[in-house]
């Protein structure tokens, strides 16, 4: 089929579905392209307060696509990266240095190494940008909003949506995501037994600090990030904000049954010395932490992206990067390639390395708190200190996260 008579559906107009449809809009220009979404048509999108850390690839990419909101993101510009004492390292210490790393956008010779910004931000720049679009090509661009798919159905030569009316295309993507605990399990599922306290606190920070610092600190219990976010007009001097996000084991939770005067007291024990003094703190959302995934982005003419085809653990921050090379990439092969079920094939087997790389690194990760064994601490710490006294490998690390494996 000729790739000028595609007609592809997205499911889920959120940052990653929403990105897809862009970017298929200008890559395919005669394809006809439909998102639907069972959110509400009148739904206030930007108010939506969730944190989102975006790595710099992800950060051009929406700037590719006219939809990046600059003005709302605070950009990363240091990273570190830390082991909480006691770590028992010995004389390699003395050797390797402390447990820990920094990263800077300077030392990379990068305008920044990721942003930060809130789920409605993002989402309201890139609906608009959809719905100009569609307006602009109402005869082949839609946005069909309060439409649930119930069901895809694959069919020998396309796909069968059961959405208000049943309705035939060439190809759906899914790409709706939803948090581990309240998804169906994939083919690749564990459950890591942590679970995620997340929200914001407020931070005196000092003059020799700079603005754009985020903080990821192993703690014995879990990791605990501090990502900067942009500072409200009527915050006092010397006060900024960070998103929070504090893992800790769901069997033995020690953070449930704290007020949140005690919670800022724990955290102030935690994070390190260099993240400035922690001031106040919001209340906290928890959520289940697992990984879900399944097996192959695609199945006959059903491609599945982002948390459809992979939820991760927050530790590496990466689940919606991820998501949004994963949209990048297939629109690229599909332009690429005018059969339809190549293109899906290729683009299956192109996001493969990217994709299992990350979802092990991750996994290790996570399940790396979960174990029991004496040296765990220590062998992290090591980790890091390697990595610390080796800046070939430091840049390595921070391009596959600012980039993935491309």
């Amino acid at each position: 089929m000729n790739p000028t008579q595609w007609k592809l559906a997205v499911i889920g107009a959120g940052p990653v579905g929403l990105a897809l449809a862009l970017h298929a809009a200008r890559q395919l220009p005669h394809a006809h392209i439909t998102v639907f979404d069972a959110r509400a048509a009148d739904a206030d999108v930007a108010a939506d307060p969730r944190t989102l850390a975006l790595s710099l690839g992800s950060v051009q990419f929406l700037q590719q696509l006219q939809a990046w909101p600059a003005a709302s993101a605070q950009p990363i510009l240091q990273v570190h990266v830390s082991q909480a004492p006691p770590t028992l390292m010995g004389p390699v210490a003395a050797l390797l240095g402390a447990p820990e790393l920094c990263l800077r956008a300077q030392d990379l010779a990068v305008p920044q190494l990721g942003a930060v910004l809130s789920y409605g931000a993002l989402l309201a720049p890139l609906q608009q940008a959809w719905m100009a679009m569609a307006a602009q090509q109402p005869h082949r661009l839609h946005l069909r909003l309060g439409t649930p798919v119930g069901a895809v159905k694959n069919l020998p030569d396309g796909v069968e949506l059961d959405a208000d009316i049943a309705e035939a295309f060439d190809a759906a993507v899914v790409a709706e995501g939803g948090v581990f605990g309240q998804q169906v399990r994939k083919a690749v599922t564990s459950d890591y037994g942590q679970t995620a306290w997340v929200g914001t606190v407020d931070i005196q920070a000092t003059a020799a600090q700079p603005p754009g610092q985020a903080f990821e600190r192993f703690t014995r219990h879990g990791p605990v990030a501090l990502l900067p976010l942009p500072s409200l007009p009527s915050a006092p001097d010397g006060v900024r904000r960070a998103a929070l996000v504090w893992c800790v084991p769901s069997a033995d939770d020690p953070v449930a049954g704290l007020s949140d005067n005690q919670r800022l007291a724990v955290l102030r024990t935690l994070v390190p010395p260099q993240a400035g003094l922690l001031q106040g703190i919001s209340p906290l959302k928890s959520f289940a932490l697992g990984l879900n995934a399944e097996r192959t982005l695609v199945e006959g003419r059903l491609v599945r992206i982002g948390n459809a085809a992979q939820t991760l653990h927050p530790v590496a921050g990466q689940g919606l990067n991820l998501g949004l090379r994963d949209a990048h990439e297939l629109v690229s092969v599909l332009r690429r390639h005018p059969d339809l079920d190549t293109a899906l094939a290729r683009a299956s087997w192109a996001r493969a390395a990217d994709r299992w790389a990350t979802i092990a690194t991750t996994d290790f990760l996570a399940r790396s708190f979960t174990w029991k064994l004496p040296g765990a601490a220590t062998a992290r710490g090591l980790g890091l200190a390697a990595l610390h006294a080796a800046p070939p490998l430091q840049r390595w690390l921070a391009r596959r996260l600012m980039f993935g494996s491309r």
